[in-house]
């Protein structure tokens, strides 16, 4: 599994914005690229920062989605942001959500028929 985790500033003010343009835009563009599992926006407490964390099945789905849909979701969440965001990308080791463990644990789970 792969994650990309997108963190921008937000302005004054838009948290609330930022979540529902998460909802009602984002996942549903997600939805549609190949490989998409899971996407968790969480804001900082003061409201000045958001995160956008979206989980792929292969590091190649990710990266398709960065070159045909990423613009879009820019587009959509530019309005509520402070200059640029920052990317990064991360190989999955263990999540609970999505029962991805590393190497002999998931063969240990997987054979005693149990899923995080």
């Amino acid at each position: 599994m792969f994650a990309r985790i997108y963190r921008i500033n937000l302005k004054a003010g838009q948290a609330d914005a930022f979540n529902e343009a998460v909802q009602q835009q984002v996942i549903p563009l997600l939805r549609k690229h190949n490989g998409f599992r899971d996407e968790i926006a969480m804001v900082s407490v003061d409201g000045k920062e958001a995160l956008g964390i979206s989980m792929w099945e292969r590091q190649e789905d990710a990266e398709a989605y960065e070159r045909t849909g990423f613009a879009e979701v820019s587009r959509i969440l530019a309005p509520l942001m402070t200059g640029s965001g920052e990317l990064h990308k991360y190989n999955v080791g263990v999540s609970t959500a999505h029962g991805t463990m590393p190497g002999k644990a998931a063969a240990e789970q997987h054979a005693a028929g149990r899923r995080l």
